[in-house]
């Protein structure tokens, strides 16, 4: 019979799976004990943000986001710390990232395109209100919510006014090469709410096209494109779209078009409606100090290296809009993550995809049924590192999550096809996919899917009481 595990639990928190993994944080699902809501906690290691001098970065980061409560923005509840750990909690957004939905669908339809452009210039507006310039603006970075409404996220990068120099501009080189702004790329101090602009042009151009305006695996010619505003529209482009986002992607910040004018442009204004939202709510930034200090107000209980149990709610959680219609199909669409089941012991699980991946030149990390797999050889956007964690739907089926923390979606499509091709992986594991029967239209079964679980959970307990009969 298998031991109960010990749940890790934050203040009232309990956590979950990982949801996200970056170089100095990681995301976790979690649930509020007191209300049983969903939320996302970010978990950074204090002794690894002191030794890369991340600090100031990190409390921008937590500032950043306490100042603001907008519908497209990603909210924070609440901030707590340990002695080794600071805890983010973070709004649970559902729907996926935007990026996904560009390398699954392509390009948008003019009036689709619109509305994601309208709420973005919506957020980036509030933001700038504020004082605060998100410098990191891309698609990978816009999340959407289960109604499929766009929230910003990912405020690493971030500045806030009072970091403006005595020059009035901004002097940190920062963001991903192919959004960032001409001025950014010179170093010579720059207006953070105009480079955002121009963040806000190229993803709209991303949005109306499906590709990037500026790209070369050459950087030096990437910046001479940029630095010179070389691209070309699709021919689908329309005509006042067009004109929008010349006006946006104008390499001198000083005639490039603002927020005010973009609100009176007429392809802008087809269908806009303004947010309607109470911001007026007490904030402080007390507790932003308080969690870089040593106290030891929220304990963390000891977690058992046995793999982490997922709960029905969890189950539901990793599905997009909480639909589990995509949960367990195994013609999954190109995601930066996939999972499938089996029946085999963590153990064995553990054991195949390390054999499966050293072969593909990866370099393999393992600690509590979780591997961290790094490729040696750099791929177009650096090396590619691939998480993989093993999860307890039952006692004899586990569910084995794979995504991509770092490097280029591509070449972890690649890698994961590759790992799927692998005959040992598939025969001895006995990868087990959910009947297709219990998803018809992309929306559950939900009698079928019960019947599914109690099935698994039934078994389980007849090998415990009578294990020779069954």
């Amino acid at each position: 019979m298998s031991t109960t595990k010990v749940k890790r639990r934050v203040g009232k928190y309990e956590l979950g799976r990982t949801i996200g993994e970056g170089t100095f944080a990681k995301v976790k699902f979690a649930r509020d004990t007191e209300t049983g809501d969903p939320v996302a906690i970010k978990i950074l290691d204090k002794e690894k943000v002191l030794k890369h001098k991340m600090v100031e970065q990190i409390k921008r980061e937590i500032s950043t986001m306490k100042l603001i409560k907008h519908p497209n923005v990603v909210r924070i509840y609440e901030v707590m710390g340990s002695k080794t750990k600071i805890y983010i909690v973070l709004e649970y957004v559902t729907g996926g990232e935007l990026f996904d939905t560009i390398v699954n669908h392509g390009r948008m339809r003019e009036d689709e395109a619109r509305r994601y452009f309208q709420q973005l210039i919506n957020a980036v507006d509030y933001c700038h209100s504020r004082g605060v310039y998100h410098r990191d603006l891309k698609p990978e970075n816009l999340l959407l919510d289960s109604y499929g409404n766009l929230k910003v996220s990912d405020f690493g990068l971030s500045a806030l006014s009072q970091q403006i120099k005595d020059d009035g501009l901004l002097h940190t080189t920062c963001g991903t090469p192919n959004y960032v702004a001409p001025e950014v790329l010179e170093d010579q101090g720059y207006d953070g709410a105009m480079a955002d602009l121009w963040s806000c042009g190229v993803i709209l151009f991303v949005l109306l096209a499906g590709y990037l305006p500026f790209e070369d695996s050459n950087l030096m010619t990437l910046y001479k494109k940029i630095s010179n505003a070389e691209f070309t529209f699709p021919p689908w482009t329309s005509f006042p779209a067009k004109r929008l986002l010349t006006r946006i992607l104008d390499p001198n910040p000083m005639t490039r078009v603002t927020i005010p004018e973009i609100l009176e442009d007429e392809w802008f204004k087809k269908g806009y409606k303004r947010p309607k939202f109470d911001e007026k709510y007490d904030t402080t930034l007390d507790d932003v100090d308080a969690v870089f200090n040593d106290s030891e107000e929220h304990h963390v209980t000891e977690k058992k290296e046995e793999p982490e149990a997922l709960n029905a709610f969890e189950l539901i959680s990793m599905s997009a809009g909480l639909n589990l219609g995509n949960l367990f199909d195994s013609e999954q669409e190109f995601k930066r993550e996939t999972r499938f089941t089996s029946k085999c012991p963590p153990k064995e699980i553990v054991r195949k995809i390390e054999e499966a991946a050293k072969p593909l030149g990866f370099d393999v990390q393992k600690k509590n049924y979780k591997l961290r797999l790094e490729k040696v050889k750099a791929g177009r956007k650096g090396n590619l590192n691939v998480a993989t964690e093993i999860l307890q739907v039952a006692p004899s089926l586990h569910m084995v999550e794979v995504r991509k923390a770092k490097g280029d979606t591509l070449e972890f499509h690649k890698f994961y096809k590759n790992l799927e091709a692998d005959h040992s992986m598939g025969f001895v594991c006995q990868v087990l996919y959910v009947n297709q029967n219990l998803v018809r239209n992309k929306y559950i079964n939900w009698p079928a899917l019960f019947i599914f679980i109690y099935t698994v959970k039934l078994f389980d307990f007849l090998v415990c009481i009578a294990p020779e009969q069954v």
